[in-house]
């Protein structure tokens, strides 16, 4: 039996332990990554890349990497720095210098007034700026570096209550028809955050686990414009959907088989019971604009791959594979999708954004 054969055998075995059968038959689609996009000035360099967004005014992009940590200490250094580029890639400015909510980028999102929307991992905040940069509001509170016992939070069993209005480690953030503002919150409260358009606290919903309505770790956060919310559970390997009130509608999963050539980046090639724990796990999440919605998910680390997907979670087509080279991904943390062509890819193994035009 070829390496091929057996490899498909053993994968197949492996998704009958997940809650759904593999989908065949998916297309790849045929795609080019611009070169030297976007353009950095003379002696900066990106460090990871959690977050990309895409303006609507002037299609300018948005950057949020772990840079800005050189001079700190080699554990736990801030490491933020929120960039704009314009429409063809130059640099533009840099937003938010020395913010003092600045520890640990995680993601950036713009909403439909164009104002920037940054969630800090470490400082445990999401910040709102004006399109011009200046900041509107906070949501959430920083600990106080004064504080004896300000340290990293701990993975503790059972999990922490969650607290309304403070996040532990958030991840992301997205806006329904009527501006309600969603923050999911994530690596250890498990849990959705609801808020009205005026800021104000609304509800909460989700806690840890594996049932419906549950999260291990809301990586992700999307909102269609019918208002349904979709949610990357990525440790859970799958997207649930939700009314906005947190009532569960269903949920899907990602089921298509690596190409078994397909290697890690970093760290040892998944195969087994662990590979089928991250095949299709949704580390980001984009919905285009438009009455023609489609999505686009980006798998975490290992395979790595890119997915267009109907919002009734049917695989469309698969885009790159794991690697180093241009039009390969590693940790595709996330997306932004100003169009079914267009879509900006943030990497935090690769330390880059890649700007793809599918075909």
């Amino acid at each position: 039996m070829g390496a091929l054969k057996i490899f498909a055998v053993v994968l197949a075995s492996v998704l009958l332990a997940v809650p759904s059968i593999a989908q065949q038959g998916v297309p790849e689609i045929a795609f080019d990554s611009v070169a030297d996009f976007p353009k950095l000035p003379d002696g900066m360099n990106f460090g990871e890349v959690p977050g990309v967004a895409v303006n609507s005014k002037g299609g300018h992009v948005f950057v949020f990497t772990r840079s800005n940590s050189a001079g700190g200490p080699a554990y736990a250094p801030t490491a933020a720095q929120l960039l704009e580029f314009d429409q063809n890639g130059a640099f533009v400015r840099e937003v938010g210098k020395g913010l003092y909510g600045w520890s640990f980028a995680h993601s950036v999102r713009i909403d439909k007034d164009d104002n920037i929307w940054a969630i800090d991992k470490g400082s445990d905040m999401v910040i709102k700026f004006s399109p011009a940069g200046r900041v509107i509001w906070v949501f959430g509170r920083r600990k106080e570096s004064a504080d004896e016992e300000t340290k990293p939070w701990e993975h503790v069993e059972p999990p922490l209550a969650a607290v309304d209005g403070l996040f532990r480690q958030p991840t992301d953030v997205a806006w329904d028809s009527r501006g309600n503002i969603y923050i999911s919150d994530g690596y250890i409260n498990s849990r959705v955050a609801k808020y009205d358009k005026d800021g104000n606290w609304v509800k909460q919903w989700g806690t840890k686990g594996t049932a419906p309505g549950q999260f291990n770790l809301p990586h992700a956060i999307a909102i269609d414009r019918n208002d349904n919310v979709y949610v990357g559970d990525r440790s859970n390997r799958r997207i649930q959907v939700f009314d906005t009130e947190g009532k569960f509608l269903r949920m899907f999963t990602i089921d298509v088989p690596p190409d078994p050539k397909t290697r890690a980046v970093n760290g040892n090639t998944p195969s087994g019971q662990s590979l089928a724990r991250v095949i299709g796990a949704p580390n980001s999440i984009c919905i285009t604009p438009g009455p023609n919605q489609v999505m686009f998910v980006g798998e975490s680390t290992y395979p790595g791959r890119i997915f267009k997907v109907s919002l009734e979670g049917k695989v469309l087509g698969v885009i790159g594979r794991s690697g180093r080279q241009l039009k390969e991904f590693s940790g595709a943390h996330a997306l932004a999708c100003p169009s079914d062509k267009e879509v900006y890819a943030a990497e935090t193994s690769n330390w880059r954004v890649q700007k793809l035009i599918l075909k």
